[in-house]
């Protein structure tokens, strides 16, 4: 199940134990690809996830990798396919428990406000802020979905791109700009009154030189 890459869960020795509420964690926080794979295995393969997918309303969000059938799918989408729309609509049934059940709804919550990406969009948003995201790259593609608890009222905003020509991996990447433009758009649609000013820029780069 070895992602090859960066994530952490892939430097484990092979005879390692780990809790699993800490590769729930890894795959929430770190988006860490390794112990996706792993947690899909222990769920009952892809094709299991897509039947809970479809018994909650959601036609649309499926598992594609190593999931049979779906080979087309992955050959269009890569690992999995969603649509903003649904992402919402997830995210605003976490926030009213009403997606799997009170306890592991609040707990999904508590895990998607420890997001390690905090570059894109969460950058956008002052720190204070609980903020419940997940976020996810592929070439083509750049994606965000964030639950923020601002003063005036919750707002959930979720923005998916495809098809992107910039492929790179730098924080200048147009999806990632995209992502920062609007968010910072939406905090100060939802709050004017905020005095507080990013540390980030929209391109990812610091707003202020440091001095030291």
């Amino acid at each position: 199940m070895l992602y090859p890459g960066e994530d952490l869960l892939g430097s484990f020795r092979d005879s390692a134990n780990i809790q699993l509420a800490k590769v729930i964690m890894l795959m929430m926080t770190t988006s860490d690809n390794t112990a996706s794979l792993w947690l899909q295995l222990l769920a009952g393969t892809g094709t299991r996830i897509n039947e809970l997918l479809d018994s909650l309303g959601f036609i649309s969000t499926r598992v594609n990798s190593r999931t049979a059938g779906r080979q087309e799918n992955w050959k269009l989408y890569g690992w999995g396919q969603t649509t903003p729309r649904e992402m919402v609509a997830i995210m605003e049934r976490l926030y009213h428990r009403r997606l799997l059940g009170k306890s592991q709804d609040e707990l999904m919550l508590r895990l998607m406000g420890r997001n390690y990406w905090n570059e894109e969009a969460l950058s956008q948003i002052p720190p204070e802020i609980f903020v419940a995201s997940k976020n996810g790259a592929v070439d083509a593609s750049r994606s965000e979905t964030m639950l923020v608890m601002a003063p005036n009222g919750p707002y959930i905003v979720s923005v998916i791109t495809k098809n992107q020509k910039d492929t790179s991996w730098n924080s200048g990447n147009e999806g990632w700009v995209l992502s920062r433009k609007l968010s910072r758009l939406l905090w100060n649609h939802f709050e004017p009154r905020s005095t507080w000013k990013p540390v980030l820029d929209l391109k990812g780069n610091p707003e202020e030189k440091r001095n030291d």
